[in-house]
């Protein structure tokens, strides 16, 4: 979802300016508005400690003794919102920023023992820390003053397992996992996750009742200075005091299905089925879903010992089908001396239709418009998971100004319906696919009608159907592959309202507007660390994407030994239609980089091309397969599909007339290469009970043609690349409120292509006013108009 808007730049600098004045004017009062005996934290400092661990240690310092950054408007901002007659207030606290940090003797004794805790788990046993606390006016320092002592190696390792399989099982998966080494430091993180993991493989080989508390370490020397400063470790695992542990193997599976979505009954006076199905009892009380869809991502199967991870994995999947509202496995004995346990899986159905109503409204300083769609969701037509939607769209976009009320002159009406069925598994013509332990797969029909009408231009009604097959080959790396993808196109121009020549031979891309073709093709898409996209931490991401058309039906017509001549407008048919023949490829590469805490820098490159070959050689490639730039995910300083191709410049169009009949049609070209660079960094902790984070933004690129036949303007030119780039920057805000992310970008125009040499660098008119400029390019570009900056809005992040 996203807007583009217009405003005066100035009155926004104006009232920036005024609010920059005030907060910047109780940033400073923080002071009088505590008591006399009270003290705001200026500084923290955290002295003598190996600087490797120095950003770890702070994170011991208790939040409400940190002081803000000196960039940080959180305290000036609550200062602002929350004081009231000289002092803070008490009650009816306003969610905007964060209360400065006040002095706290508790918190600072309890940060100091944090602190030494930490030091001795990282091997320095004879850590001691003191904390100075120093007040002048108000204002507090406090130095937590370590003397860390030696540090600790380990000397040996040893271990005492009671169960001797356990043994063999810990000593054959230990190279695997372990961090513990003889000669490295001692670090008590190391010994909890060499604990996790004994219990974890212990969980996945049959030990159900095996728990935490049976592992311990005891640490010998710790107490002693030595010459060589070293620690001997002795790893213990204990039997329960009942009897050594035992391997547990899974019996029959009892899968119950509540009757609605408030659950069980207490006294449930249903009967459980005696259906038994590969040692599976299948019981629906709310009869509204079979069997096998259900049963096929349950992984506990009889006769294999218990596994956690298979545990976990029915858990996970099963509410990836989305027709549960709650899982719950619990796991019974038959009897005191059985080592088989019965799985009994119980499921709550949560609703599983819905409908849901978005709107958008795109607006800029020449047009306004709105889309609304209604989409119908069932997650279980068929009961068996299959996930239905169908979606109305519509919208439209209308010119405004010249004191024109708004809609009155709709230049372009979009309207589509689609409708989708996903299956939770790859359908596979006689093959049987057990895809699931890594993520749920899905197979997905789809089909579509789209209808999009230009005033005085053109009409376009394109059909797509489609299949479509996604699946996860881990959690970072997900595949999906469209075999087929057929696409019906049949577009009309309005020759009537476009008699003069210019309209011909000046519009790039007039042509595609009247093309009626067909398309068989076949998509496959492969993504890198989806999953980490959300998180702070230092990764590559990747995705990408290829598409092809044209050569099944290629190799079909050259069976036939016709021939045909393309570049006279001779083409293949299928269906009555020429059909489209193309290779299009695009990558989205980037490189996310965590600074500290809640910094992070992005960089990434998005580059595609379009090939047409073959029976499309003549007629290149169709309207919806041509790259734009611009948009609130690209170049954010242009409003999307406005930029390139090339150097083009719509003042070759030749009058205002045809601009104006013209107006609103997409700039597209073959290729596109698009590059942003981000940092990104948080600004309030609490702002209307979200969060509030800002970027800035460097943004670069355009789209390309490959050829020169519609303008040497718009072919890409490796040797003058330099002078055909734009070049954008820009800051933005993202309203943090967890489950998704509002987002408000301001771009400003650096470097336009569409002007010539030295005037293509647009920020120095933009920093001497701007307005002899605009005049004189609204004069011989009427009736467009010319923006330095571009307002964007959107839910979540751009990239």
């Amino acid at each position: 979802m996203k807007a583009y808007f217009y405003l005066p730049f100035s009155n926004f600098y104006k009232v920036a300016i005024l609010l920059f004045i005030i907060v910047l004017i109780q940033a400073c009062s923080s002071t009088k508005y505590i008591s006399d005996d009270q003290s705001i934290v200026k500084k923290v400092k955290i002295d003598s400690i190996d600087p490797k661990f120095e950003e770890e240690a702070y994170n011991y310092v208790q939040k409400d003794i940190r002081p803000a950054s000196a960039l940080s408007i959180n305290v000036p901002l609550y200062n602002l919102f929350n004081t009231k007659g000289g002092s803070y207030k008490t009650s009816n606290i306003k969610p905007f920023g964060s209360p400065p940090a006040i002095l706290d003797s508790t918190l600072v004794e309890i940060s100091r023992n944090q602190i030494e805790k930490f030091l001795k788990g990282k091997g320095y046993f004879k850590a001691k820390v003191k904390a100075e606390i120093s007040v002048a006016n108000k204002k507090a320092e406090v130095n937590f003053k370590a003397s860390p002592g030696p540090a600790y190696f380990i000397g040996s390792i040893k271990d005492s397992i009671a169960n001797q399989n356990i043994k063999q099982l810990y000593e054959s998966q230990k190279p695997k996992f372990s961090k513990l080494h003889v000669g490295m430091q001692y670090d008590a993180d190391s010994l909890s996750y060499e604990r996790e993991q004994i219990y974890r493989i212990s969980k996945e080989n049959g030990y159900y009742y095996f728990l935490r508390p049976y592992i311990n370490f005891d640490v010998f020397g710790a107490d002693v200075v030595t010459a060589d400063n070293k620690v001997d470790l002795h790893l213990n695992v204990t039997d329960p005091p009942n009897g050594e542990h035992k391997t547990y193997t899974i019996g029959t599976t009892q899968v119950i299905v509540a009757p609605n979505p408030d659950g069980f009954p207490d006294s449930l006076r249903y009967k459980l089925s005696k259906d038994t199905i590969n040692h599976i009892v299948f019981t629906d009380f709310a009869k509204r879903y079979r069997r096998n869809p259900i049963v096929r991502y349950e992984f506990l199967k009889y006769g294999d010992l218990y596994d956690i991870k298979k545990e976990n994995l029915t858990y996970d999947r099963l509410y990836q089908l989305n027709i549960f509202k709650n899982v719950n496995v619990n796991f019974y004995r038959t009897d005191s001396t059985s080592n088989k346990l019965t799985p009994v899986i119980q499921l709550i159905p949560q609703k599983v239709m819905s409908n849901r109503v978005e709107g958008e409204v795109p607006f800029n300083g020449g047009t306004v418009g709105f889309n609304l769609s209604n989409t119908y969701t069932n997650n279980n037509i068929f009961r068996g998971a299959e996930r239905f939607e169908l979606q109305l769209k519509g919208g439209l976009q209308s010119r405004i100004g010249n004191g024109e009320t708004p809609f009155k002159d709709i230049y372009q009406r979009d309207f589509s319906i689609s409708a989708s069925i996903a299956v939770p598994r790859l359908l596979i013509p006689f093959y049987n696919f057990g895809m699931g332990k890594n993520g749920m797969p899905h197979t997905t029909f789809s089909s579509s009608y789209i209808y999009a009408l230009q005033k005085d231009i053109s009409v376009r009604r394109i059909f797509i159907n489609s299949v479509t097959y996604d699946w996860v080959e881990t959690k970072s790396k997900l595949h999906s592959l469209t075999p087929l993808n057929f696409e019906y196109r049949f577009g009309n121009l309005n020759r009537d309202s476009l008699t003069s020549a210019d309209a011909i031979n000046n519009l790039y891309y007039i042509a595609l507007l009247d093309r009626k073709d067909f398309t068989l093709g076949t998509k496959y898409t492969y993504s890198l660390n989806a999953d980490k996209l959300n998180e702070y931490r230092t990764f590559m991401y990747f995705r990408g994407n290829i598409e092809t058309a044209g050569n099944l039906l290629q190799a079909l017509s050259s069976i036939s030994g016709k021939k045909y001549d393309v570049a006279n407008g001779d083409y293949a048919t299928f269906l009555g239609l020429p059909y489209n023949q193309y290779i299009r490829p695009d990558v989205d590469l980037r490189w996310y980089k965590h600074l500290s805490r809640d910094k992070q820098f992005i960089a990434r490159l998005n580059a595609g091309v379009g090939y047409a070959y073959g029976n499309s050689t003549r007629s290149g490639l169709p309207f919806e397969k041509k790259f734009f730039a611009g948009g609130s995910s690209g170049i954010r300083a242009w409003q999307a599909r406005t930029l390139g191709p090339g150097n083009y410049n719509r003042k070759t169009l030749g009058s205002d007339e045809l601009r104006r009949a013209l107006f609103g049609l997409d700039q597209l070209g073959d290729l596109r290469i698009e590059t942003n660079l981000e940092y990104r960094y948080k600004l309030l902790d609490k702002f209307f009970g979200a969060t509030l984070k800002g970027a800035v933004f460097l943004d670069a690129g355009n789209v390309w043609n490959l050829t020169d036949a519609d303008g040497p303007e718009k072919k890409i030119d490796f040797a003058k690349i330099g002078q055909q780039l734009a070049i954008g920057t820009g800051m933005g805000f993202r309203y943090d409120v967890k489950y998704f992310v509002f987002r408000f970008d301001i771009g400003l125009k650096l470097k336009d292509p569409e002007f010539l040499g030295s005037e293509q660098w647009v920020i120095s008119k933009f920093l001497t006013g701007g307005k002899a400029f605009k005049n004189e390019y609204n004069a011989t570009h009427g009736p467009d108009t010319y923006r330095f900056l571009q307002y964007n809005f959107g839910i979540g992040m751009p990239f």
